[in-house]
């Protein structure tokens, strides 16, 4: 069983929302910054990344918009929106429990 890809299963939406909670960002630059502020702990492929950008845009947590570039080119940039936000805050709290009661449970206890 690959647990790594488990535990990720129900971490891939409050990451994403904590990075695009920091400015309005793009899918490339959504898996470089998770790669690189993980120290390529997280490898997101698009096959991983635009299903969940999609699921959190149907469920109105983020936002997109195309946006144009000096080059010419188009880029579906994303934001979260205040449900987004909140989402965000409830999901860290329960994750900063859940690892407290996992940490409470794997530390050896004091002799």
């Amino acid at each position: 069983m690959n647990y790594q890809r488990e535990l990720l299963k129900g971490n891939t939406e409050p990451l994403l929302l904590h990075i695009i909670a920091r400015q309005p960002t793009y899918g490339y630059k959504i898996i470089k910054e998770l790669e690189e502020r993980s120290n390529g702990y997280f490898q997101f492929r698009e096959g991983t990344l635009y299903p969940a950008l999609h699921r959190l845009e149907k469920d109105k947590l983020i936002t997109s918009s195309w946006r144009k570039l000096p080059s010419g080119q188009k880029r579906r940039y994303y934001t979260i929106t205040k449900k987004g936000q909140q989402s965000l805050t409830n999901r860290l709290s329960a994750w900063q429990n859940f690892s407290a009661a996992i940490k409470a449970i794997i530390q050896p206890e004091p002799t």
